[in-house]
């Protein structure tokens, strides 16, 4: 009997232990929706990336997710140009939160129930994001870019993707989020209209 109690207690740090690691990042999920009716003027065209209103980032923080845009939507024949000579327009708003904060907040979704534009208007489409089952302080970074006929305002490509990082993680930074996440959102760009879809990452 004094041996079993012996190796129950030896086993005891290792399960404490293993509860206590940190979840992986990931992966990211992806919502997209396409003006089918727009779809041919998407892609060869010159692209003017902005701030979209009410970003929570703002200035120097955003500017990875802006060019990461910018250099993924070029892969599509996209060039990056002025405001005033471009034909489209792509607005950039990134949210970045930490796992407390959310929990303040509520649940987490990156469905279309704001949508504007010519689709997803009231589809009500959205993801949930499991945070919880980790003992690890988390954060969460949100993108979502719309595509705009710049002479219109027309909406034609909206796109929003989450990222679910440990703190300590390099996805927890800017940089490497703005990267993962710009990757995952036009992978395959445009997409099919009100797809969701998910992309690995690594830790």
């Amino acid at each position: 009997m004094k041996a079993r109690i012996a190796i129950a207690l030896a086993a005891l740090p290792l399960a404490l232990s293993a509860c206590a690691t940190p979840r992986p990042a990931g992966p990211i999920e992806v919502t997209r929706f396409v003006d089918t009716d727009a779809r041919a003027q998407l892609g060869n065209a010159r692209l003017f990336v902005e701030t979209a209103p009410g970003s929570g980032e703002q200035g120097l923080a955003l500017t990875p997710y802006k060019a990461a845009v910018a250099r993924e939507l070029a892969a599509y024949g996209y060039v990056d140009d002025a405001r005033a000579s471009a034909r489209q327009t792509a607005s950039v708003r990134v949210e970045r939160s930490t796992l407390e904060d959310l929990d303040r907040r509520g649940p987490v979704s990156v469905g279309a129930g704001g949508s504007t534009g010519s689709y997803g208007s009231g589809v009500g489409l959205g993801l949930g994001i499991n945070l919880g089952g980790g003992s690890d302080d988390r954060v969460v970074t949100r993108m979502e870019v719309r595509i705009r006929d710049s002479e219109s305002g027309r909406v034609l490509w909206e796109g929003r993707a989450l990222l679910d990082a440990p703190e300590g993680s390099p996805l927890a930074q800017n940089q490497p989020a703005a990267d993962a996440l710009a990757e995952a959102l036009f992978r395959g760009f445009p997409g099919n209209n009100g797809e969701t879809i998910e992309v690995e990452v690594n830790p």
